[in-house]
């Protein structure tokens, strides 16, 4: 008897110890309760771009995308006016009906910098038929006006049947990486940097930049395949063009119809190839032939 009672008060002892450590202030604090929750803006910290059918201008930096696809009937797509800019077509296209051609799909207004375009396509109606290129549509599928922009990147876009193709032009921290232009009735991309990029079925210069790396570049009429200060491991191909001219080619190959293959003053590992023109022109050779 005596025993359990010892136990009884041993078990009430430790109930009591441990629960006057459990409990905590049942006042709440004061002032209002904070939110427990993101809101929104935090959980997409992005603007929707829901337009569909009319240009649509970009005006405040941040980041934007794409709900849907942009079709336009002249003009241009999306026009684009102040720095520090996000774009992110989110695997949509901006296309347009214009019977001749009109405007830019995504213009950059101004000495812009500070520029991401991704993910998406660009279609106009242009057509080659038989090296000779017409229809409508866009006539530059991403371009800019007035002075040249920088700190641009364009990646993952395509862009085809346009009188142009992505034009940035060179002398500038410009690049564009994974991007296909087709079918273009003159040059296809233009631009400082240039990376693991195609552009092909061009009426002028498919590829032209200052440093051009993985590429592969085909003009179908009188410019260069590819033409650049510096190409590496890269393809061009012309008509009547040059196929691949650099002032340095390394492990690059060139080929045209009735032009100059390839044409550098520094070439390694290079081959050159013409079908009825010259082969190889090149002012010191390393392994190239």
């Amino acid at each position: 008897m005596k025993t359990k009672l010892l136990l009884t008060t041993f078990v009430s002892s430790f109930i009591l110890h441990t629960s006057a450590f459990a409990q905590g202030s049942l006042t709440p604090p004061a002032g209002a309760p904070a939110p427990v929750m993101k809101s929104l803006d935090q959980v997409e910290a992005r603007t929707a771009i829901t337009n569909t059918s009319s240009l649509v201008t970009i005006s405040q930096p941040g980041s934007y995308y794409f709900t849907g696809n942009l079709t336009v009937s002249t003009n241009n797509g999306i026009n684009i006016t102040t720095n520090g800019v996000t774009l992110d077509l989110n695997g949509f296209t901006i296309r347009s009906t214009a019977a001749s051609l009109s405007g830019t799909a995504i213009a950059l207004s101004g000495s812009l910098s500070d520029i991401t375009i991704l993910n998406g396509h660009i279609r106009g109606s242009v057509t080659n038929g038989s090296g000779g290129f017409g229809g409508g549509g866009f006539y530059t599928g991403i371009g800019y006006s007035g002075n040249q922009p920088g700190n641009v990147l364009v990646s993952r876009i395509s862009v085809s049947r346009c009188q142009l193709g992505i034009y940035l032009d060179t002398g500038n921290s410009t690049l564009i990486e994974s991007c296909t232009v087709r079918t273009v009735a003159s040059s296809g991309i233009l631009a400082s940097t240039i990376k693991n990029c195609s552009a092909v079925d061009c009426g002028s210069d498919a590829i032209y930049g200052e440093q051009v790396s993985d590429c592969r570049g085909e003009s179908s009429g009188f410019g260069n395949g590819i033409f650049a200060a510096t190409a590496q491991n890269s393809y061009g191909k012309s008509n009547t063009g040059t196929g691949l001219n650099a002032d340095v080619a390394t492990g690059c190959r060139g080929i045209s119809y009735s032009g100059t293959g390839l044409e550098a003053f520094i070439a390694n590992s290079c081959h050159g190839t013409s079908l009825i023109g010259i082969d190889l022109t090149v002012t010191h050779s390393l392994n190239s032939f």
